[in-house]
């Protein structure tokens, strides 16, 4: 974990090693300063001589400003050090993944990787802060602190000794119970975010259902278990405090005691017992500096294997060594396929399936929901990789080839429409960032969105809101329907990508297709029979085993499943358009 982790603090190695070589500078020249005032107090005022106490006055003024510099500077590259391998650590994660198969994304929630991203990455920043700060300063100044006190006097020493041992066995209990306590908190944090984002995604439908109230009281709900785990992580935190105070306390009490009575019987200076007890208050308030430390480790250790988690996620699917980057044909081949999402689950989602496709054909797909349809066309661009079997396209095994070319040639409008905040213009290049804005108004004619784009104010210089909120369900498939299209694919997928849209409108997109695109290879998952029956062949899936394939006529005749929702979607079933949009 630490190895994943440290090998983002790449350019920041030099910042990481010169803030703490400046805070060791600190400490020496704090640890001076004691002696010096002694040397003040015993060869100066005690002895009269106002020009030692000149000469050693301005050395500790010297001594005083290195530290100073030396503590700038440590807080400079400290902080310059923590910020960029804070930065490193998102921009790997998020590199990551985008690398990520949807097997991959399927381990994590969109909520928890926001976490990791953001809340993680910020503890993992402080903590590293304080390490490079606190943790080099704290302990150097206890160890030297107590040479320096042992060389004093080391029966007046003896009492930080056990000071620093009773607080070590506090301390070491503390971090016990708390460690518990950070661990299960970061969980709460992806609960509450998963509330957040899923609040203000589906906003529309919580203010329909008149649910604010529901949502904030699952808010409220989340929020408040986050709040009682770090209640319960800071009351056992809140006992160092008063624990430091009171041992700090009892041996200023204790060597004021011991060394008043030891310079009276002349065994120590006056000087000496004012440097013991400064090294007193060095060495105690290092310790609470150490639990401190300790404190944001333990907090930072969940982010870091959350971190780690996502950093040593390794792709499923990745490029073979030697890819092949130029797919011939759109023509596809389902050779004894079987796949699971899951590989240790008995049964399989797609069982033995077998059908080739000719370059150019419409393939349509009708089953019920969980059918496995979706799942099928997902091999097709390799989204996710068959267990048994193989899938070709172009006569070659998709696993042969980049994914980038593949995906490029495969063009997916997914059963989801996702359009991001931007134009018009913006949005459509997604499917081709050079195309022109011809080419973009050509590939919305094909789609039916031109005639709903050149009715708005500004076009396509149109801005579409977050998801397309400002759009209809069925504007957003014919927009994503266009942006696929801009890649001028080989194979075009769409995932009953025109469920939203009015049987008129969905005839006419199929109808340019026939005529616009007659090379590409179709595949059409529709629930409408009006959407595929003029398809070459359909594809009638039944729970993951293909139940039926042929013409429309054929699988009237010869499959069941197909009869029974042709019947009841052509049985007065209240389409308004049986016709398919045609006059």
């Amino acid at each position: 974990m630490l190895k994943t982790l440290l090998a983002q603090v790449k350019e920041f190695k030099a910042d990481s090693i010169k803030t703490p070589l400046f805070m060791v500078l600190e400490v020496a020249m704090e640890m001076t300063i004691p002696l010096l005032m002694a040397s003040i107090i015993d060869d100066g005022v005690n002895a009269g001589n106002l020009q030692h106490i000149y000469k050693v006055g301005a050395i500790m003024i010297v001594v005083a400003l290195i530290g100073l510099l030396g503590g700038l500077m440590g807080g400079k590259y400290g902080a310059r050090a923590s910020t960029g391998f804070a930065r490193n650590l998102r921009e790997a994660m998020y590199a990551n993944i985008q690398t990520f198969s949807f097997s991959n994304i399927d381990k994590f929630s969109t909520a928890g990787l926001v976490t990791r991203l953001t809340t993680d990455v910020t503890n993992i920043q402080n903590a590293y802060q304080m390490i490079l700060r606190m943790c080099f300063r704290a302990p150097t100044t206890l160890i030297v602190a107590m040479i320096m006190a042992f060389s004093i006097n080391a029966r007046i020493a003896s009492i930080y000794l056990v000071a620093v041992v009773f607080l070590a066995i506090i301390l070491g209990i503390a971090i016990k119970y708390t460690m518990r306590y950070f661990n299960e908190v970061f969980k709460k944090y992806d609960d509450m975010n998963a509330s957040v984002q899923e609040n203000i995604t589906a906003q529309r439908v919580v203010k329909a259902y008149v649910r604010e109230d529901y949502e904030i009281q699952k808010f409220h709900k989340a929020s408040d278990n986050i709040y009682k785990m770090f209640l319960k992580a800071e009351k056992v935190i809140a006992l160092n405090g008063p624990l430091m105070q009171f041992t700090i306390y009892t041996c200023i009490l204790l060597i004021s005691w011991l060394g008043a009575n030891m310079i009276v019987s002349n065994e120590l200076t006056t000087g000496n017992l004012m440097s013991l007890l400064a090294y007193c208050m060095n060495i105690l308030s290092s310790l609470m500096m150490v639990s401190m430390i300790f404190v944001m480790i333990t907090m930072s250790m969940a982010s870091a294997r959350r971190i780690s988690e996502v950093l040593d996620e390794k792709a499923d699917i990745t490029n073979p060594e030697h890819p092949v980057c130029e797919v011939a044909d759109g023509s596809v081949r389902f050779e004894n396929v079987t796949f699971r999402y899951n590989k240790n689950s008995e049964r399989p989602v797609l069982n033995q399936i077998n059908f080739e496709v000719k370059s150019g054909e419409t393939i349509g797909i009708l089953g019920g929901t969980g059918s496995s349809k979706t799942s099928l066309v997902n091999l097709i661009s390799r989204l996710y990789d068959v267990n048994e079997g193989a899938v070709y396209v172009g006569g070659k095994d998709v696993r042969c080839y980049d994914l980038e070319v593949l995906r490029n040639q495969v063009s997916v409008v997914l059963q989801k429409n996702v359009l991001f905040s931007g134009t018009v213009l913006e949005n459509l290049r997604w499917g081709d960032e050079n195309a022109t804005e011809e080419e973009c108004r050509r590939a919305c004619q094909l789609a039916c969105a031109d005639d709903f784009i050149s009715k708005m104010p500004e076009q396509y210089n149109t801005h579409i809101e977050q998801g397309g909120s400002n759009l209809s369900g069925g504007q957003k498939q014919r927009l994503c329907i266009a942006r696929a299209l801009l890649k001028k694919p080989k194979v075009l997928i769409l995932d009953d990508s025109t469920s939203a849209v009015d049987t008129a409108t969905d005839a006419r997109i199929r109808k340019a297709f026939a005529t616009e695109i007659p090379n590409t290879t179709k595949f059409i998952i529709a629930q409408r029979i009006s959407s595929i029956q003029d398809a070459d062949r359909i594809i009638v899936m039944n729970e993951g085993n293909i139940d039926g394939i042929g013409t429309h006529d054929e699988l009237l005749e010869s499959n069941l499943i197909y009869r029974e929702v042709y019947e009841a979607q052509t049985g007065g079933s209240g389409d308004f358009d049986e016709n398919g949009g045609e006059a």
